[in-house]
C-alpha cells in the first residue's frame, strides 16, 4: 500500500510518539492513501513524504463512518485508546470535531445528532501507524517539496462543508 504524509520536512524514520496523543485514532504516525487529498492539504513550503507499507502480519482495524468510528474518536479525544492494533484506518473526522464533541459533552447534542454532523462533507481516509512493528514495515520511498499549491478548490470545499454543517445544526436545533 502506498501512503503519504505531509509535513514541513522530510521524515525518513517516522516516530509514532511524536504527534498528539488525543488525535482521532490516538497516538501514532498519520498518513493517507489519498494522494490528491495529500497534495491539496499541503501548503506553501510543505514536504510530501511517500511510503510503502507491507501489511503482512500486522493487526489492522478498519473503520467506516459509523457509530463505532464516532465512539472510538470520542474516546481518543479524551486520551482513552481502546484498540490493540498495529494500524487503524478509517475516515478523517471533519474540521469541527472539537466543536462537535464539546457541544455533545455540554448536553446540547445527542450522540445521534453529533454523528449526523460528523457525516457531513467529503470522506478522506487516514491511516494511523500505532506500533513499532508497523513502523518497521513502513518503507520510505521519497519526499518532494511543494512550493505553492492553488488553494481555490480546497477553499471551495471547505466553504461548502461549513454551509452544510450550519444547515444540519440548524435542523437539529429546531
Amino acid at each position: 500500500m502506498i501512503l503519504y504524509h505531509t509535513s514541513d520536512r522530510e521524515i525518513v524514520n517516522p516516530d509514532i510518539h511524536y504527534g498528539r496523543k488525543n488525535a482521532d485514532f490516538g497516538w501514532g504516525f498519520y498518513l493517507t492513501p489519498d494522494r490528491d487529498f495529500t497534495y491539496r492539504w499541503a501548503r506553501k513550503d510543505a514536504v510530501v513524504n511517500h511510503y510503502e507499507l507491507d501489511e503482512t502480519g500486522l493487526e489492522i482495524y478498519y473503520f467506516t463512518r459509523s457509530e463505532d468510528w464516532f465512539k472510538y474518536i470520542f474516546a481518543n479525544r479524551r486520551g482513552k485508546d481502546s484498540l490493540n492494533a498495529d494500524i487503524v484506518m478509517g475516515p478523517i473526522a471533519n474540521d469541527t470535531i472539537f466543536d462537535t464533541l464539546g457541544i455533545l459533552s455540554s448536553g446540547f447534542l445527542s450522540h445521534e445528532d453529533a454523528l449526523k454532523l460528523l457525516m457531513i462533507g467529503p470522506e478522506y481516509t487516514q491511516v494511523a501507524i500505532k506500533t513499532k512493528k508497523a513502523t518497521s514495515q513502513l518503507r520510505f520511498i521519497k519526499s518532494e517539496r511543494i512550493d505553492r499549491i492553488d488553494e481555490a478548490d480546497f477553499k471551495a470545499e471547505q466553504e461548502a462543508y461549513h454551509v452544510a454543517f450550519a444547515e444540519e445544526l440548524e435542523r437539529i436545533s429546531n
